[in-house]
């Protein structure tokens, strides 16, 4: 049995309604629940939540997925503030013990200090940015990928707890030009891919 906690770090702001995001965590849930050997707990970060509740979600996943669209090249406010609270819940208590060094050698070791080693995630993200503005030369990322670049930090955060990257599926031109049955078969199609080997 294989536990899955699925977070969507949307939430409506301005102009951003989250629908598509909605739509994925929705799919998401339904698509693991419809499996053998799957046990799933999810949470919307733009609901009230207990930080308390939120670390025991962490310890007890073996794969963690996380969904986000990206504002302004970065997570919603909603969702750091998820982080920051539920992940300082965490000091000593199953994400993270310590940043890992020791006073008699604090220049080595930063980022050592994890508790969950051995848990897993994905990520997802959903943009207006076309996905030729990471690939193209002279473009707007520098042909930096998403994971390379504006996600880069995001992935630091998962290792300094230990997680490792299982897999990253992106979504690009959502604003202007989805077509979210195309996306949504794609993106089965990615986790049908994954699900073999878990």
């Amino acid at each position: 049995m294989k536990n899955i906690f699925i977070i969507n770090g949307s939430h409506p702001f301005a102009h951003s309604g989250g629908r598509f995001n909605e739509t994925l965590f929705t799919n998401t849930i339904s698509y693991f629940e419809s499996l053998k050997g799957f046990e799933v707990k999810a949470t919307q970060v733009g609901d009230n939540y207990n930080t308390k509740e939120e670390v025991e979600k962490f310890k007890w996943a073996d794969i963690v997925i996380y969904h986000t669209p990206i504002w302004w090249f970065q997570i919603p406010f909603g969702f750091k503030k998820y982080i920051d609270e539920v992940f300082t819940e965490g000091h000593q208590n199953g994400i993270y013990a310590s940043d890992g060094r020791s006073r008699k050698n604090p220049d080595i070791n930063y980022g050592t200090g994890g508790l969950m080693h051995g848990k897993k995630y994905i990520l997802t993200t959903s943009w207006n940015a076309p996905k030729t503005a990471f690939t193209l030369e002279n473009e707007f990322f520098n042909q930096k990928s998403v994971d390379e670049g504006a996600m880069f930090g995001f992935h630091r955060m998962n290792a300094f707890t230990g997680m490792e990257l299982l897999a990253t599926h992106h979504f690009h031109d959502m604003e202007k030009n989805a077509d979210v049955p195309f996306e949504l078969n794609n993106y089965n199609t990615f986790l049908n891919d994954l699900v073999i080997n878990l």
